[in-house]
């Protein structure tokens, strides 16, 4: 399993020590706007036990982000792919969600940046996407801060919520490794 490492963050494996901290995010109304609903404990434990068995099987995934001068869990940032199936699919997605209390610090760009990094360097990917609600800007400026580009072409109805459900509609970034931005 890799861990990724920057000046302030640790991307690693999860820990039983993750399961409240996480679900209490996971539960954060303010964290979950644009998600379908805040998780229960039991979404959020299901969530990590399919992280944690995604990273030992094959090394990348979602990690658990730590805060390295505290050890605090920040929430988590990685790789994924895709269990449904869209025009764009198969693919693997950079993915992240972060508690209300360390916003604006940077750390969604850190701990993505280096995913990145590791996804075209280590993985030699050759594109890696992510997608969201148009409405959720914090997570679209964080994609354009990467260098990702929004392909309108590839905005999607999420086959996991229902017709005329409010969040169905996304929108789908992109970023091959020549679009990657180095993070000063």
């Amino acid at each position: 399993m890799h861990t990724l490492t920057t000046p302030r963050l640790v991307l690693r494996t999860w820990r039983t020590t993750d399961l409240e901290p996480f679900a209490a995010l996971s539960a954060d109304p303010r964290v979950m706007q644009f998600m379908s609903a805040p998780w229960s404990r039991a979404e959020s434990d299901a969530f990590v036990a399919g992280a944690a068995a995604a990273l030992e099987q094959r090394g990348w995934g979602l990690w658990a982000v730590e805060a390295r001068a505290s050890g605090d869990l920040v929430g988590c940032v990685g790789l994924d792919v895709p269990s449904f199936q869209a025009p764009f699919t198969p693919c693997v997605e950079i993915a992240w969600r972060l508690g209300a209390a360390h916003w604006g610090r940077g750390f969604a760009t850190e701990a993505a940046h280096e995913c990145l990094r590791f996804a075209f360097g280590t993985l030699a990917l050759e594109e890696v996407v992510a997608f969201t609600v148009p409405a959720n800007l914090r997570s679209r400026a964080l994609m354009e801060r990467l260098g990702m580009r929004h392909d309108p072409a590839g905005d999607f109805e999420h086959p996991r919520l229902p017709a005329g459900h409010a969040l169905r509609h996304h929108v789908l970034y992109r970023c091959a490794q020549r679009d990657l931005i180095s993070v000063s």
